[in-house]
């Protein structure tokens, strides 16, 4: 479903991504790994569009994507939970959701369908995005994102600065996503939580793909863990 190849980008004169190649089949989990500023964000945004590449290649169903706008990207079937969550904070969370809903066929996620997944969020329809808590802020960003029915789900950062309860509930409601077939790139620095979840691991370093394997072969090679992720 999306082939990366051989991607580079720069901000301004400094080089963050020297050849990126990332794979993703339909209904795949991938986790994109390394310590911080090795490039995992700077990868996500350029898939998106929202970093320019300098050169490479984006492929979505065959189709070189490399340049377009992120608005075209989105509308293949990519939607995007980005770090630090950014919901539209004077927005209410019933806007916040509705803003970005969109229609696709008969399995399609609509609003009932995003309030069984995050309860939580029925007693907060009325209120401002600013308000919620962290966790509550998270919940509702997934949730716009899945109100755009990706066909690949991107998660950036999925339970960075949460309580370990809310990280629990975002593991089950990962799960549940992968149980339906969506998909989804994850950044997380929970590795033991992402083994559970994911069918392949990329690993970054300095903006350079440096490793590629299942579960398995991570847990068999503790080296990389130590190496790459300090772990």
């Amino acid at each position: 479903m999306l082939e990366v190849r051989a991607l580079q980008a720069f901000y301004g004169a400094s080089q963050a991504l020297f050849g990126i190649d990332l794979d993703v089949s339909e209904g795949e989990v991938v986790a994109l790994l390394g310590r911080n500023g090795m490039g995992k964000t700077t990868t996500l945004n350029a898939i998106m569009g929202l970093v320019e590449p300098s050169s490479g290649e984006v492929r979505i169903d065959g189709e070189d994507v490399l340049g377009w706008p992120t608005y075209r990207i989105a509308r293949l079937g990519l939607g995007l939970v980005p770090e630090g969550r950014q919901v539209f904070p004077n927005l209410s969370v019933s806007e916040n959701l509705i803003a970005t809903e969109r229609a696709a066929g008969k399995s399609a996620w609509d609003l009932p369908c995003i309030l069984n997944l995050f309860p939580c969020l029925t007693a907060r329809l009325g209120q401002s995005a600013s308000t919620l808590s962290g966790g509550e802020q998270q919940m509702l960003a997934i949730g716009r994102a899945l109100l755009t029915n990706p066909r690949l789900l991107i998660l950036d950062e999925a339970t960075e600065g949460l309580a370990p309860l809310v990280r629990e509930e975002i593991w089950k409601v990962v799960r549940k996503i992968k149980d339906v077939g969506i998909a989804t790139i994850i950044v997380d620095k929970h590795v033991a939580k992402l083994t559970r979840v994911a069918d392949r691991y990329y690993i970054l370093e300095k903006g350079r793909t440096v490793f590629c394997g299942s579960s398995d072969t991570l847990a068999k090679n503790p080296d990389l863990s130590r190496r790459y992720l300090g772990i």
